[in-house]
């Protein structure tokens, strides 16, 4: 999704925010946040659920025939809403962004971001699938500022992914969010590195 030199311009905003800061910053992009394979089952089983009912009005069909008429219409359903363009379009909103929620969390502790020294670590995620851009900070960031803090960093990030870059767009909420540390938890004798300087595609 993101070219090896955007990368590349990502970890050096990194490096360049974390160095105002004892602050870490870790961003995650991924492709979809859940595959959804039951979504359309379950839609497909809605509609041939009601499949049968102009048939049996409307026609004089036996039994067995709207049966199958039922199992045929389940069938292309299901295939025809597990296209990837249409799969995505048929889950709800608030489904997606549960999913995409969760799956920030997943990368939150995964990448250990809870297990800085200072509880300092901000997960900068972003969910093209899902068109859902969050920012997760440690307790310790929270007990300061929050969680509105983070509004203009999001933006910033969805603006730039919506017109395609991707890349300016985790520059420009890495850059807020260093601003963001910078104010609240200045660079001390006792700093070092404790995360991956880089943005992560999964």
């Amino acid at each position: 999704m993101i070219a090896d030199s955007d990368k590349i311009r990502v970890s050096d905003a990194i490096r360049k925010a974390e160095s105002q800061t004892t602050g870490e910053i870790f961003c995650v992009v991924a492709k979809h946040s859940s595959d959804y394979r039951l979504v359309p089952i379950a839609w497909a089983a809605l509609i041939a659920l009601f499949a049968p009912l102009p048939l049996i009005i409307l026609t004089d069909w036996s039994v067995p025939v709207v049966y199958l008429a039922q199992l045929a219409v389940f069938l292309v359903a299901a295939l025809a809403l597990s296209h990837a363009k249409l799969r995505f379009h048929i889950v709800p909103q608030r489904a997606r962004h549960d999913r995409a929620h969760a799956e920030a969390m997943r990368q939150f502790f995964a990448q250990g971001l809870h297990k800085t020294v200072h509880r300092t670590g901000v997960l900068i995620f972003a969910s093209t699938g899902e068109r859902y851009a969050e920012i997760v900070a440690d307790a310790g960031i929270n007990e300061k500022v929050g969680p509105e803090v983070w509004d203009d960093a999001v933006t910033a990030l969805v603006t730039a992914i919506k017109a395609g870059r991707p890349a300016d767009g985790f520059v420009a909420a890495i850059e807020r969010c260093g601003s963001v540390l910078a104010a609240h938890f200045p660079p001390n004798a006792l700093k070092r590195d404790q995360l991956a300087d880089k943005l992560l595609e999964i």
